[in-house]
């Protein structure tokens, strides 16, 4: 019962929000044909945004788990109408707060004598709302690039780490790490295969896959086994499990059914050439050095799943070995890899995805991922500890991505 309380407080938002923005619009155009125009653009953009609504709630509820590519466009524009309308209802509802503080300061003058209508100043409504539609046209235009192009331009973030320990054999050791997948949000072959070749491009010695293969469903990720399978690495390739590999998300009919699929999904990842580490550590070897590779279960802070053990997973490693983890969720470092026992050197995580929508250029650097999380994307470090979190190789919810590209890492280990 709470959950239709909820959604019916939804949709009576919803539907006042539409009435307000639709009346507010109104006043933004003098001429017929415009006032025309707007009206047929409004509701096309209100049938696109109701429809949206309603593949994301059939998403979620079902677990689409083989979209194409209209299925993700009208998501995605419906949605970002969606947002495009509330940025324009907040202008209006500034503007209308304002308007109204005017009217009570100018309550004791005369009506007629200042203003035949000081409450709708029918030209500053004018200029608030065209103002509102050229600002909030800007996410607008940036979603759909992101849509058509952005989700599958692929960008490389290359970081050189220097350590005094690191055993010499490994003197420019290059990491090459990905994360989040989601397979099944993928509506494009070949937007996937460039990103495979621009990991292969990169000459790894060895390739880290941190977690989230699918989205759902271990089916999900069928299409795409031989095209992962075909990576390879001097060193090897490594996995570990993210939130979204348990099928933690999906309505299964019987827990059978759910740990089924999980065990497939760490089939997939298999498949695909990837040995997953469980909660566990391996050494990699070479020219008779070793460093340790390590490997944890999601865990994350609420409400995510907190499956990752470190004492299990460093059990038998003495703690001055130079040791890389694999840790899905960027969480994990403050709450427990930091304080640990086990000294880690360098921690890959993904997860975030940097929300897929944000800025980074020379001096600004923004993400809404930085609301929830205080490590988001890129480096960081502590003393001589470090954290890097990928911004994610494939996209989930929104199908796109504007600002914060798909990434492929570079890590370059080298001696101090």
């Amino acid at each position: 019962m709470s959950r239709l309380i909820v959604l019916g407080i939804f949709i009576a938002l919803m539907v006042g929000v539409e009435f307000y923005v639709y009346n507010a619009l109104k006043s933004t155009f003098s001429s017929e044909w415009a006032i025309k125009a707007a009206r047929i653009g409004y509701f096309v953009a209100l049938g696109l945004s109701v429809t949206a609504l309603a593949m994301i709630t059939y998403a979620f509820a079902t677990g689409i788990s083989r979209p194409n590519f209209w299925l993700n466009f009208v998501m995605g524009v419906g949605f970002v109408l969606i947002v495009t309308k509330l940025i324009l209802a907040a202008f209006f509802l500034v503007d209308d707060i304002a308007r109204l503080l005017q009217w009570l300061f100018s309550k004791g003058v005369s009506v007629a004598q200042s203003d035949p209508d000081p409450v709708v100043m029918p030209s500053r409504r004018k200029f608030v709302g065209q103002l509102g539609l050229i600002l909030a046209s800007i996410p607008l235009a940036g979603a759909v690039y992101g849509i058509l192009k952005g989700k599958y331009d692929f960008t490389v973030h290359k970081e050189t780490l220097r350590f005094s320990d690191l055993p010499e054999a490994f003197d420019g050791l290059k990491i090459v790490q990905i994360s989040d997948i989601h397979a099944g949000s993928f509506d494009d072959i070949d937007g996937v295969q460039k990103g495979l070749d621009v990991i292969m491009a990169q000459k790894p010695d060895i390739i880290l896959f941190t977690g989230d293969l699918v989205n759902n469903l271990a089916t999900e990720a069928d299409p795409f086994v031989e095209m992962f399978a075909k990576l390879h690495a001097p060193l090897g390739k490594y996995s570990v499990l993210g939130n979204h590999d348990y099928g933690h998300y999906y309505r299964w009919e019987t827990k059978v059914d759910e740990l089924n699929n999980h065990m497939a999904v760490r089939a997939q990842n298999a498949k695909m050439g990837f040995q997953m580490l469980h909660n566990q550590h391996l050494r990699i070897e070479k020219d008779g050095q070793n460093i340790v590779l390590a490997g944890v279960e999601n865990w994350g802070s609420p409400p995510f799943p907190q499956y990752g053990d470190l004492d299990k997973t460093f059990a038998g490693v003495p703690d001055g070995d130079f040791t890389v983890l694999m840790s899905h969720d960027p969480t994990h470092w403050d709450e427990k890899v930091k304080a640990h026992r086990k000294h880690v050197h360098l921690q890959l995580s993904g997860h975030t995805h940097g929300a897929q929508f944000g800025v980074e250029i020379p001096g600004i650097r923004f993400s809404l991922a930085q609301v929830r999380y205080k490590q988001w994307g890129g480096l960081y470090s502590e003393g001589n500890q470090h954290l890097y979190v990928n911004r994610g190789f494939g996209f989930l919810g929104f199908p796109g991505r504007v600002g914060i590209w798909p990434e492929v890492t570079v890590i370059e280990l080298k001696r101090a």
